[in-house]
């Protein structure tokens, strides 16, 4: 299974380097943007990987689809930068079909665990725009993260939307996501997240966005990774996490 969500993701990144493959749609040249999260927790894929709040600084440029960012996450505790991610990427569309596809490298200061992805998602200009992603750790994982989602934004006044969403995501044989009860990969549902945000316009290209979201596991073998791994455990810790936080965005 491993070999043929490879095979697909590597075929659509050859494909999209063919000006044939894809009529790309008009676009700025040049664009950036540089953001920063301040989260009460670090919450990646259902993971808590922080006990405390965090800042995520955000910086990216793009070219003709072409993208480029660098993500950081600082713990606001411990005064450490715990994690810092680079992206490149390529995005297009076909018709109503929006397609981005791309490599990250993960990295870790204060461990030697450094792990690296390529990914393709596919999503539909459709009521709930829906997506999915599939994910390919082929160096420390070995395996695929998938996921789907749904979504939708509401205009309101003073030029403010509101966007509410959904996802649920598979584990496929990827061990940065865990093992089961005996030590091994294992392959199932992971954990679904509903979330909710809004995007208030501050001057220009200027923005604020608050936002809430709240992840749980959907199988046995998910909860128990989760429920091991996370950092502000309770009594009646089972793998559930809500969170929130604020970014302030800046594109130019």
């Amino acid at each position: 299974m491993r070999k043929g969500i490879c095979s697909l993701i590597l075929a659509i990144l050859i494909a999209a380097a063919s000006p044939a493959f894809a009529e790309e749609t008009k676009r700025p040249e040049v664009s950036g943007s540089a953001s920063v999260d301040i989260m009460s927790q670090y919450i990646w894929r259902g993971w808590q990987l922080s006990d405390e709040s965090v800042s995520q600084p955000s910086v990216g440029i793009t070219y003709e689809g072409i993208g480029a960012n660098i993500w950081s996450n600082y713990d606001n505790d411990t005064t450490a930068i715990t994690e810092t991610d680079y992206t490149l990427n390529y995005t297009f569309s076909i018709d109503k079909i929006g397609i981005d596809v791309g490599y990250i490298f993960y990295t870790f200061p204060d461990s030697a665990f450094d792990t690296q992805e390529i990914y393709a998602s596919a999503s539909y200009d459709v009521i709930l725009s829906p997506s999915l992603t599939v994910y390919y750790d082929f160096d420390e994982g070995e395996g695929a993260f998938i996921v789907a989602a749904i979504g939708h934004s509401f205009a309101l006044p003073m030029d403010i939307s509101v966007d509410v969403g959904a996802s649920v995501s598979y584990n496929a044989d990827n061990l940065v996501m865990g093992t089961d009860s005996d030590g091994n990969a294992f392959s199932a549902f992971y954990n679904g997240e509903l979330s909710a945000s809004a995007s208030i316009p501050v001057y220009k290209a200027l923005s604020i966005t608050p936002m809430v979201a709240y992840s749980f596991p959907l199988s046995d073998d998910a909860e128990d990774v989760l429920e091991a791994n996370a950092l502000a455990v309770t009594e009646d810790e089972d793998g559930d996490v809500f969170y929130g936080g604020v970014s302030i965005s800046l594109s130019f």
